[in-house]
Parts: structure tokens; sequence; C-alpha cells
């Protein structure tokens, strides 16, 4: 419906209740009502998921069609990378939002700063979706609120042409509402526990849950030691639970992302039901690291292969050993598998930047499934600088260029970095999301933990200098002015906050006696220029 429509409607609508109803403006509520166009989790849901169906499509179609998304921990470092994305490229289209369960257990815990375990409160997670999306409806509501203002200005100056520019530009606006892929870790236990808590995740606005196939009590960060993984048979149990509540919730468009974590796990909390060879549990246990034996010592846990009877590697914790080197081959069949059995997206989480290395396993994969493709970490627990100016160290080397001038240990020196080596380094950084999209199969690329990394330098550049010897120049030179200059909208801070949007409503419901926020005496008109 337009703005227009609506107003008409509900005008005619008030003129049904026989003048009871006439303290009430028709064009007020019709503001109202597109300044909240989603009133439920769901509401976000459905619409999100129909964008990322619509974006993989045309991925499918061409690979430049990649999409893009930073991790957040608050809803307004959310709210703000909308307005930004808005501002810099004037729509919100292939840029989504990422919830890294790593911030929200380093951030968002009761009990304070944890490590990437699953130890942190299952239910932060939704919540943290919830104000996700309450900020970005309440960056619509300002936005929107800007555009009434001046559409009322338009209209008291008689310029009818701005006015319906003004309007049209309302009817066909671009909501900062977007999908957001989110961490549901290892499932925060079994089947059951998963399917509940994606429930929430859904209602929640979730259109998109990223599940991983690692032991929910063992559960570790993807880039630190000692992870364990689990036999298919369990992880496509909690695959098809996270289905299950997109179904049951009505968002049959809903976007299940399967991340293996085989790459860098060596171990296993469990040997593999099999009822036949070559079946998936069998599959399973043939990367086991085994022993041949012929007699049984006490306690032994044995299997078969081949005919012959085999002990799996166990250590003191329980856990059992994979065969070393076998970790591309499992990921792989981790991928297939989840891709037959109701997954949409994969994760392959690596330990390095490296297309070829990434583009290796997905050729593997589309042999199979044609259509596969990725979300993929750019991680900033990668030394990006170092690893690129590793990787061109070793192709100029294979090529036989002279690379005696570099050590390539030490590349990651300042001393370095006006060199040829490190401007085609940084180069391929540059490059790096386009051509994995291209060469690696990789439609969505996110960066888990950007804004962790920016609070942490921008508060120490202030506080180098507001408390040392620039004072408050520390805090006008570094930010306020930047700011300006920028056009950055959370310089008027108290509009941001909501504080016109507060005197619109105060305006509709008392008229002349609202006491109003705003005004000649507010020190926000300072930044009016």
């Amino acid at each position: 419906m337009t703005y227009s429509n609506d107003i008409a409607q509900t005008d005619a609508l008030i003129g049904t209740h026989n003048g009871t109803w006439d303290g009430i403006s028709a064009e007020a509520v019709a503001r109202m009502r597109a300044q909240n166009r989603f009133k439920t989790g769901l509401d976000i849901a459905r619409y999100t998921a129909k964008i990322m169906r619509a974006d993989m499509a045309a991925y499918d179609a061409d690979p430049a069609n990649y999409t893009q998304s930073l991790g957040c921990w608050h809803g307004f470092i959310g709210q703000q990378k909308l307005i930004s994305i808005k501002k810099h490229f004037g729509t919100t289209k292939g840029r989504y939002l990422y919830l890294s369960g790593w911030m929200v257990a380093a951030l968002r815990s009761e009990f304070g700063p944890l490590p990437d375990q699953s130890m942190h409160e299952k239910t932060s997670v939704p919540a943290l979706i919830e104000e996700l999306y309450t900020f970005l409806k309440q960056a619509d509501a300002r936005e929107l609120g800007m555009m009434f203002r001046d559409l009322d200005k338009a209209r008291a100056e008689g310029n009818e042409v701005e006015a319906t520019r003004i309007s049209h530009a309302i009817d066909t606006y671009e909501t900062h509402v977007v999908p957001i892929v989110a961490d549901i870790d290892a499932g925060f236990g079994n089947a059951e526990a998963t399917y509940l808590l994606a429930k929430k995740f859904i209602e929640a606005g979730a259109c998109c849950i990223q599940i991983e196939n690692q032991v929910s009590d063992e559960k570790q960060c993807g880039h630190q030691g000692g992870k364990v993984t689990v036999p298919h048979e369990d992880f496509l149990a909690k695959i098809r639970a996270v289905r299950y509540a997109f179904m049951e919730l009505g968002v049959e468009d809903g976007v299940i992302v399967a991340r293996t974590d085989s790459l860098g796990a060596g171990l296993t909390k469990q040997i593999a039901y099999t009822r036949e060879k070559g079946d998936i549990g069998d599959r399973y246990n043939a990367f086991l690291d085994c022993e041949e034996v012929t007699e049984i010592g006490h306690g032994d846990v044995l299997i078969t292969r081949d005919g012959k009877l085999m002990r799996p590697k166990r250590l003191p914790s329980n856990l059992f050993q994979f065969r070393p080197g076998t970790g591309e081959d499992r990921c792989v069949l981790d991928c297939i598998t989840s891709l037959q059995n109701g997954a949409d997206l994969l994760w392959i989480e690596t330990e390095k930047p490296h297309i070829g290395q990434i583009g290796g396993m997905v050729s593997r994969i589309r042999e199979v499934i044609p259509n596969a493709k990725l979300v993929y970490n750019n991680s900033p627990s990668f030394n990006w600088t170092l690893n690129f100016r590793q990787q061109v160290f070793d192709a100029w080397t294979e090529a036989g260029k002279d690379v005696s001038a570099y050590d390539r240990t030490k590349l990651m020196s300042v001393d370095y970095d006006a060199t040829e080596l490190a401007a085609e380094a940084d180069e391929r950084i540059r490059t790096f999301q386009k051509d994995a999209a291209r060469e690696a199969g990789i439609f969505h690329h996110l960066i888990t933990l950007p804004t962790y990394h920016t609070a942490a330098l921008s508060t120490d550049n202030l506080a180098r200098e507001y408390f040392g010897e620039q004072g408050m120049l520390g805090y006008v030179k570094g930010v306020q002015r930047q700011e300006i200059r920028q056009g950055i909208a959370c310089v008027k801070h108290q509009n941001m906050s909501g504080s016109d949007i507060g005197d619109d409503h105060k305006e509709y419901f008392a008229g002349e006696a609202a006491l109003k926020a705003g005004g000649v005496h507010n020190t926000m008109n300072q930044f009016a220029a």
C-alpha cells in the first residue's frame, strides 16, 4: 500500500466513528505504520529468508554476486553498520549481519568474558538477534521521520515537486532490516535442545542458522586446538532439528549453514554406528587411526576393517584419534553429507585464507553437488599480512623470481611495507573475496569479530590522546571533528537515540500542548551545518 493510500483508508476508518476519533490524524497513523513495518520477528525471518534465497540464486547465475557481512556484538553496532552502508552505497543489497557466538561469549555473558566454548547462556544469542533487529527497525523509523519532516517543509513552502519526490521516496523506501547469519555453535546440547533454541532464534528474526559438527560439551573456537567432531548421523539429526523449527514456524525459506571443523579437528568422541560396509558410519570410522591387533588387551575398544581386527587409538581423555592428514577428506565428506541431508550452505573452517586450499575442497564437493557454495570466515584469527606475503614469496620462488631480498620468516616486518612483494600481497588481500567467490565457490564472505577489534583500536587511540598531552583536543580532533567532516549520523546523538521520533509522537498525542525536546535550545542545532 502506498503512503497516500494508507492515509486515505485510515481517514475513512476514522470517519466511521462518529467524531470520537477526530483527534487522530490519519497521516500520523500512516507515518507510524511506515516506521513500524515489521511487527514480529517471524515477519523479519520470512522477509529476510526470501532475500537470502534470491541472493543465492543470483550467485549461482554469476559468482560476482557474492554477499558480505560483518560481525556484531550489540544492536547499536549493527545499526550503525547498515546506516553507513546505505550512506556510502545507496542500498543494502548483498550486505548482511553476522552474529558471532565468539563475541556473545566474550562480550555478552553474565559470567563475564568467556572463551568460545559454549559456556555462555544460550538464550543470550536470540536476545542479541532481537536487539539487532530492534536497532535496525529504529534506524528505519529515524530515517523515515526525517523524510516526513522534509515532506512537511516542502508542503509549507508550496514546493509540490519536492513534495511529490519525497512521497515517492517514502513509497519506495529501502529498509535497514537485512538477513542475519546467526551462530548456534554446536546446538548447545542434543538435537531437542538444538530444536528449541533454533525456534528462539527464528522467533527473534533469524532467517539463517549456522551450526557446526563439533561435540557440544567439548566445543572449541574454530581457530583453537582440541576440537572434537561427532559422527555424521549425530550432526544430521541437528540439521533436521533446525529445519523442523523453520517449518513449524512457517519460515519455509529458512537457510541452514552446515559448518565443518574437521580440517583442524583430529579427535572424535564416538565411534560411529555402522550397519554395513560403506555406509556413512563406516566411512567416518575409516578415518580413525588404528593399529592391527592379534590379542585383545584389558579395556580395548576394537573394530574390524577389511576383515582385520583393529584397535582405534584412544587418549586418556577417552577420545579417539583420526589419522593425520585426513582433514581435507573428512571435510569433503562432511560437506557432501550435509548438503544431501537438508543443509543449504557450507562453512569450512580453515587455518589460513588460501584460495587454492578452499577451492580444491570445493571442486571435489561440486563433483557430487554442482551448486555447492560456501559461507567463509575471513577471520581476524589469521595474520592476513603475513599469510599473503608468504603466499607471494612462495609463488615468486616457484616462478624462479629472485627473492633474496626477503626473509620469509620476517615478512611481517614494517621494513617490507614499501616493497613490491608487500604491494602484491596487499592487492591479493584486496581482491580475495572477489577471487574466492569466483574460484572457490564462496557465496558469502564475513568477518567474525571486526567490531571487537575496531572498538579496542579506537578506544586505545582516544585514551592515548585524551589522557595525554592532547586533553580534550584528543576527542575533538580525533572523534567529533571527524564525525562532522564525514557526515556521521551519530554526531547528532540525541536524534540517533530517538529524541525526534519521540517529539513527533508527543505532537500526535497532545498537539500544541506537547512538551518537546527539540527546538532552538537543543544543542544538537550546533551541528546543523
